[in-house]
């Protein structure tokens, strides 16, 4: 099995691993991710591992670290077989992530033993209802039309918006689906939960806070016991493991928007997309219930920058690769961005084109894994796009869009390796005259 040097390793280390530690796993540092854009430091981390794959070829790369087993996957065929071969022999519960989740999900089926796993995955597919249109996307849909017009209400012709107007508006959306209307403002359990996800940050160097979980908890459970019809509460039996599967239903949604920040700075740039995504607007044009031009800019802008941009997997036991075998409890550290901006292995690999997603068989198309993939894939996929492709696709049908401070995103040109969705700025033009037909 091929190794690296004590130098490439020391190499990956400080040039992939700290800056996404720094950058924050759980929660973004916006200061540190204007720093590491400023810098292109995911740009790097690619040609890094393209050299690497140079040297070594494609097999996993075991790095040289004291103590450890630890193998970087330079191949789209590894990654398929580590994500499609979960949760055995390749479990999601490495130590690393089960340190950092515990600060606030330690119920979650990412971080579960074995033996619970699959009762824990069922109960997460009953809800969440993967791989098709959820039963509730309608009304899903009107509500994520109803707060995009609470949003833009007071936003005028030019009204310049970004993360810091987008994403509370996102979020009331998103305590509506997950925890019914009479979570709407309650920003207080989402700020909590943030608080915790700060904290996971820091995975193990960080003791726990008994006290705000718990504050945490039963701000949560107050909202679940209502089991508001219409949303996801309501499908939820009520034992305490069944309820600690929502705090990683809005860790997810936080991630997603983050993506519609960056789609939204997307289709400003890009004013024939930005076209295609109003034109499907207009007419109400839908596939299983989901805009699908709306959607695939979503998809796009996770492909570009994933949200999740270290997978990680930790092997049960031995396992055998072409270039030789790795023991048990070796780490596999999947670089989500290589896979997706490996300019020598993709044509579009540093260009916009949400083409790539368009028709159902692309969703699962290699080496792209914006929600991971395989048995331990995230299974609110298809919601978590519904609710942020009908956000944007109702944005865009009321308001035209133009690029503000978009950060080096243009259209016909490389896009950044890393963007930071807290500096992103776009105007809203003239309300639209085209109506957005009903759902």
């Amino acid at each position: 099995m091929a190794r690296a040097t004590v130098a490439e390793t020391v190499g990956v280390v400080a040039g992939i691993v700290v800056p996404l530690v720094a950058r924050g796993l759980i929660v973004r540092r916006p200061r540190v991710t204007a720093l590491q854009q400023r810098l292109d430091v995911d740009a790097r981390a690619v040609k890094r591992l393209q050299r690497l794959r140079r040297r070594y070829g494609p097999g996993p790369l075991r790095l040289r670290i004291p103590g450890r087993s630890l193998a970087v996957v330079l191949d789209a065929r590894d990654a398929r077989r580590v994500l499609e071969e979960s949760p055995v022999p390749f479990s999601p519960a490495t130590r690393e992530k089960t340190a950092a989740l515990r600060h606030f999900q330690p119920h979650a089926v990412l971080i579960t033993d074995p033996p619970e796993r699959p009762g824990r995955r069922a109960l997460n597919e009953r809800v969440l209802e993967p791989g098709r249109c959820h039963h509730l996307g309608e009304h899903f849909a009107r509500v994520a039309g109803e707060e995009v017009d609470a949003l833009l209400a007071d936003a005028g012709e030019g009204a310049v918006v970004g993360y810091d107007e987008l994403v509370p508006a996102y979020w009331r959306t998103v305590r509506r689906v997950v925890l019914g209307d009479g979570a709407r403002d309650d920003t207080l359990v989402t700020d909590l939960l943030k608080s915790l996800r700060q904290d996971a940050n820091w995975a193990y160097l960080k003791p726990r806070r008994d006290r705000v979980r718990a504050r945490f908890d039963a701000e949560l459970a107050r909202h679940l016991a209502r089991a508001e019809p219409r949303s996801l509460a309501t499908l939820l039996p009520s034992d305490e493991v069944a309820r600690g599967q929502v705090p990683h239903w809005l860790f997810a949604f936080d991630a997603a928007a983050i993506a519609l920040v960056r789609a939204t700075a997307l289709l400003a740039a890009h004013p024939a997309e930005l076209a295609a995504v109003q034109r499907e607007a207009d007419g109400g044009e839908r596939e299983d219930g989901v805009p699908q031009h709306a959607r695939a800019a979503v998809l796009e802008a996770l492909r570009l920058w994933p949200t999740t941009p270290a997978v990680l997997r930790e092997a049960s036991e031995q396992t055998r690769w072409a270039t030789g075998t790795l023991p048990a409890g070796t780490s596999f550290f999947t670089y989500a961005p290589f896979l997706h901006r490996d300019d020598e292995r993709l044509a579009s690999a540093n260009s916009y084109d949400p083409s790539l997603w368009s028709g159902r068989p692309a969703v699962g198309n290699w080496p792209f894994v914006p929600f991971s993939a395989g048995p331990a894939g995230c299974p609110g996929r298809e919601l978590v796009l519904l609710v942020t492709g009908e956000f944007l696709s109702r944005l865009v049908a009321a308001r035209g869009l133009e690029p503000v401070a978009v950060a080096g995103v243009r259209e016909g040109a490389d896009l950044p390796g890393t963007l930071d969705p807290f500096g992103l700025r776009v105007r809203l033009t003239a309300p639209r005259s085209a109506p957005l037909a009903a759902v």
